[in-house]
């Protein structure tokens, strides 16, 4: 599994993380059923590549385990918005069976619990690739493998791709541009996905104008918060980014194999802090790990001992009391 790093990723304001916030609890409220969400556009340039890949970023950062379909085969954004640190295989490989699925999806570094499939090259025919039963097939496997599988899907008013994967998924976004689409054509693109089956989960209205701090709340709990924690979580999530560890060879044969995905590279949970680990030396040993020498393995616990009062403290019951100080039992 390849590890990605996005030169680009910037943290996102305040008030930018809180809307994603709210539009990730919007979803989660649309059933637990919903995992396989695809997002779409009317036009190009109305942010939907973006807000798709926030929202994966936020179900991230709230622990799930989230993958990311880049399926925006004609004209993909995310590698040139985000700057990807490397070449890797991208969902046209696996489409074309030039690579099998374990090795097109990566790791984003700094952002535990996200996971993420490119696009790969551009294709001639990206509407037969993601009409394809292959593609039907991955999101199934997807779907048992991660809480959420977000996609990014073209623009509807202009190829009829994301009706396609819409068509497969469990629900859809539209994704609206504030002052730039007109009413007809949103509702031309909302027949569209109506013809396909799909789900309409609702639209979210984009680049909307905000004025700065207006009101008191605002303005306080804006600049507040957005210092406090834009601080703490910063320093918090910027210690990952260690993922991954000795490559393993593919142990699945035969027509399966494209499927394949390794458990414990791909699909794996990071909570932010170290997992349980055998009792090192100098350390009391935790249930379920053998003691290290010079300390009993307790249930959970370090084995107790007892040791002499300190120079400075009177004893206590049960340990002798150190030269020149009177043992505290004796008064009582």
């Amino acid at each position: 599994m390849e590890i990605v790093n996005f030169q680009k990723l910037d943290k996102l304001s305040f008030r930018t993380n809180e809307s994603y916030k709210a539009l990730r609890t919007n979803v989660r409220f649309c059933g637990s059923d919903t995992k396989v969400v695809a997002l779409t556009s009317t036009v190009p340039n109305e942010g939907k590549s973006s807000v798709s890949f926030n929202l994966a970023r936020c179900f991230a950062e709230d622990g799930k385990l989230v993958c990311f379909v880049d399926a925006d085969i004609r004209k993909s954004v995310i590698v040139a918005r985000y700057e990807r640190d490397r070449e890797v295989a991208g969902l046209t490989h696996f489409l074309t069976s030039q690579a099998p699925l374990n090795d097109v999806i990566c790791a984003i570094e700094g952002v535990p619990n996200l996971y993420m499939i490119f696009t790969g090259t551009v294709a001639p025919n990206p509407s037969e690739l993601l009409g394809s039963e292959r593609f039907e097939k991955t999101l199934k496997v997807l779907r048992e493998r991660f809480d959420y599988v977000i996609i990014d899907c073209p623009p509807l008013g202009s190829v009829i791709d994301a009706a396609l994967v819409a068509e497969k998924a469990d629900g859809v976004i539209l994704v609206v541009e504030s002052d730039n689409v007109s009413y007809r054509f949103v509702q031309k693109a909302k027949e569209q996905l109506d013809k396909s089956g799909c789900r309409i989960l609702g639209a979210v209205l984009n680049k909307v104008p905000v004025q700065s701090g207006k009101g008191y709340y605002g303005k306080y709990y804006g600049k507040y918060y957005g210092k406090y924690y834009g601080k703490y979580y910063g320093s918090y999530y910027g210690s990952y980014g260690a993922y991954g560890g000795e490559e393993k060879e593919d142990r699945t044969k035969g027509e399966e194999s494209d499927y394949y995905l390794d458990e414990d590279y791909i699909g794996v949970r990071q909570t932010g802090q170290e997992a349980e680990s055998p009792a090192q030396e100098g350390y009391p040993a935790q249930e379920g790990y053998p003691a290290q020498e010079g300390y009993p393995a307790q249930e959970g616990y370090p084995a107790q001992e007892r040791y002499p009062a300190q120079e400075g403290y009177p004893a206590q019951e049960g340990y002798p009391a150190q030269e020149g100080y009177q043992n505290y039992l004796d008064g009582q």
